[in-house]
């Protein structure tokens, strides 16, 4: 499991609380950002999917 604002490498990340939200990072790079449908400041981890 990855946190916001980690660097998880090139791929797609799914939210593991609403299991909705994903987000494609295209470069090694990219942080995973705040969940779309969570809101910030909510604490979300992400995993591959």
């Amino acid at each position: 499991m990855y946190s916001i604002g980690e660097q998880p490498g090139i791929g797609r990340y799914c939210c593991n609380a609403c299991r909705i939200w994903s987000v494609y990072l295209n470069d090694n790079a990219d942080r995973l950002p705040p969940c779309g449908i969570c809101g910030k400041g909510q604490r979300v981890t992400y995993r591959r999917c």
